[in-house]
């Protein structure tokens, strides 16, 4: 992914912000990508002092994080060094446990995906068999890099779930995983230290940090339908780390009953008319919570993903747009806002996952280790 970056936050030498600073200075290595960038241009960017990010860069440069990519001509004086990242000196693992299926990968510092695997899965079977295939999915992918560290493994589940904890509660259609610690056991599995979030926020933190700025929402229609909102340039959680239940929104009052236990939500809805082969008004229903939700938030754009949005991507996306164009010419909220699909069906919620990890390496918000 593109990790082009905004106008760098302000560093601070203080000792209690070695961290901070470091990640700081990673974040820029980042951006720059293979062309680098000098130390001089890092203290200018973050505000430190061209001492402090000495300090910093040879210390990075000891833990093999960066690395020396030749000579930049000066206007005055000699060359400068260029530094960048090295991408292949640190890994995360991504896992998107959904209802039918285990999607994995394994990307480098900057983001790309290093190897990928994907197998069935029955969420509703006993949590050691689940645990355990999300375990040996974690040993496949290690051994695609034996030599290199991998710092984490970041899941993204079906919520609602409690995100600090990493315990999962009352999932739709799997009430018995309420309560359960899914963090902590597949941290003992592993041996790796573990976040776990809704799958929807790792994929609206991926794309978050793929093309930052303004406020939107991530609208997930696989096996189920949820949101991601990104407000304020960050992941918003909600109090209890249970923001986005989206699909269990009431359209209908006596409409048909959900596995919520709930009727007429947008998510029964929706799956109902593609159950039935109309595309056409399950797009309309996704329209109009979609709507409902750029009415109440005053979002600049939707982003639809998942598998069934990914099957007639169009579809979705003239649906919905058309939706909210109507609720604005009416004179409501939503003129201007964008309607776009996310690429790569379900991929980029186990991506979204292993930022979970990566993020907070180079001083993003939106991580959880």
């Amino acid at each position: 992914m593109n990790r082009s970056s905004t106008k760098a936050q302000a560093g601070a030498n203080l000792p209690a912000l070695r961290h901070h600073n470091a990640a700081l200075v990673l974040d820029l290595l980042r951006a720059a990508g293979a062309e680098g960038v000098s130390r001089l241009e890092l203290a200018e960017r973050t505000g430190l002092t061209p001492q402090a990010v000495s300090k910093i860069t040879a210390r990075l440069r000891a833990e093999g994080l960066a690395v020396g990519a030749g000579l930049r001509p000066s206007t005055g004086g000699k060359p400068r060094t260029v530094l960048r990242l090295v991408p292949d000196a640190r890994f995360a693992v991504g896992l998107h446990l959904d209802r039918d299926g285990l999607t994995a990968v394994l990307v480098d510092l900057a983001g790309r995906p290093v190897a990928v695997s994907s197998a069935p899965l029955d969420f509703g079977a006993p949590a050691d068999r689940v645990l355990a295939d999300a375990a040996d999915a974690v040993r496949d992918l290690r051994a695609a890099e034996p030599r290199r560290p991998v710092l984490g493994v970041g899941v993204a589940a079906p919520g609602p779930l409690d995100h600090r904890n990493g315990v999962l509660h009352r999932v739709t259609g799997f009430p018995q995983w309420d309560g359960y610690p899914l963090r902590d056991a597949l941290a003992e599995r592993t041996g790796l230290p573990v976040v776990v979030d809704k799958d929807t926020n790792a994929a609206a933190l991926a794309l978050a940090l793929d093309d930052p700025g303004g406020d939107f929402a991530y609208l997930h229609l696989g096996t189920g339908l949820g949101a991601g909102l990104v407000l304020g340039g960050e992941v918003h959680r909600g109090a209890r780390t249970g923001a986005g239940e989206f699909g269990h929104q009431t359209l209908q009052l006596d409409g048909p009953s959900c596995e919520c236990g709930g009727r007429g939500c947008v998510e029964a809805l929706c799956l109902a008319a593609e159950a039935r082969g109309d595309r056409a008004e399950a797009a309309r229903v996704l329209g109009m919570g979609a709507a409902n939700l750029v009415g109440l938030l005053d979002i600049d754009r939707v982003v639809l993903g998942g598998r069934t949005v990914a099957a007639d991507e169009d579809a979705y996306v003239r649906g919905v747009r058309a939706v909210i164009e109507e609720r604005a010419a009416r004179g409501g909220t939503g003129a201007g806002v964008s309607v776009t699909a996310a690429r790569g069906g379900d991929r980029p919620v186990a991506e979204g996952a292993a930022q979970l990890v990566l993020a907070p390496v180079f001083g993003r918000v939106g991580g959880g280790l």
